[in-house]
């Protein structure tokens, strides 16, 4: 009962951070103007050979400023984006460059300072034709406060075939693949506990850095997600996580559906999915 009950708590901290960080309509109140905190802008890319778009979606954050990457950790704020208002667009892929790690009062976050130039792979509906990019952002922001920021995007995306410098450099930060990084095999044992799973991960990999640390990903962001415990011994690296369901009971789980991303020294392996532990 403790450990359910300690598991039920980190969760609804999480949430009522989320939901009780000072409102963007107060930043003002506190000294911070939202738009000098972080300054939003669509960089327009070009059509690739295949008929998809590459743009960017770009961040500027004040000194000391940070936000949060798609897995932001224990108390960051994930950014959602609706792209409902758009003409000519199909999908939209983001392609996410590696991330920070950091550490504060004793919470660990993931996610980006001073800049994020985050390249997205769009699909148009035609091909020939321009898109019009028309949506929200809302996304956090952090310094010795954390507030909720929402922003309207817009811009139309020509089909022009010259690559944009910085969104290219984007690109080239993106995290290794598991192949790129020499992994050799990922297994993956599943336990229930009182009030959901634990997730017993071991990767046989060369070591990335001195600090790794284990980011593990499910397709339903409701599912409460522990900070991993990782250890190393030689290239056999161990990452213990305990997930919660929001109605805190055991729950199916597809090993093919898992993400794992691997951080150490400005460096990421990108992992997906696990077989069965022998």
């Amino acid at each position: 009962m403790y450990q359910g009950m300690t598991h039920l708590i980190r969760f609804l901290m999480a949430a009522i951070l989320a939901l009780t960080i000072a409102p963007t309509a107060q930043a003002g109140d506190m000294g911070y103007a939202p738009d000098k905190v972080a300054q939003v802008d669509v960089l327009p890319g070009w059509r690739l050979p295949d008929g998809t778009h590459m743009a960017a979606i770009r961040i500027r954050l004040a000194e000391g400023w940070k936000t949060y990457w798609r897995a932001p950790g224990d108390a960051g704020i994930p950014p959602a984006f609706d792209w409902s208002g758009s003409r000519n667009l199909g999908a939209v892929a983001f392609q996410w460059p590696t991330p920070q790690v950091f550490e504060t009062n004793g919470m660990r976050t993931i996610g980006y300072s001073h800049e994020l130039v985050l390249p997205a792979r769009l699909t148009p509906l035609r091909a020939e034709d321009p898109i019009s990019l028309k949506g929200r952002l809302a996304m956090g922001v952090c310094r010795d406060v954390c507030m909720p920021m929402q922003t309207r995007l817009k811009a139309t995306l020509p089909v022009v075939t010259t690559p944009d410098a910085m969104i290219e450099r984007a690109l080239a930060q993106r995290p290794d693949t598991a192949r790129e990084a020499g992994l050799r095999s990922a297994t993956c044992r599943i336990d229930p506990i009182a009030d959901g799973l634990r997730l017993t991960t071991r990767l046989t990999l060369p070591r990335l850095g001195r600090e790794e640390v284990v980011v593990m990903e499910l397709p339903d962001p409701a599912i409460w997600v522990s900070e991993a415990n990782v250890t190393r011994s030689g290239d056999t690296l161990v990452a213990t996580s305990e997930m919660v369901a929001p109605d805190a009971k055991p729950f199916l789980l597809s090993r093919d559906s898992l993400r794992f991303t691997l951080l150490s020294n400005g460096r990421a392996v990108d992992i997906r999915g696990c077989a069965p532990a022998k």
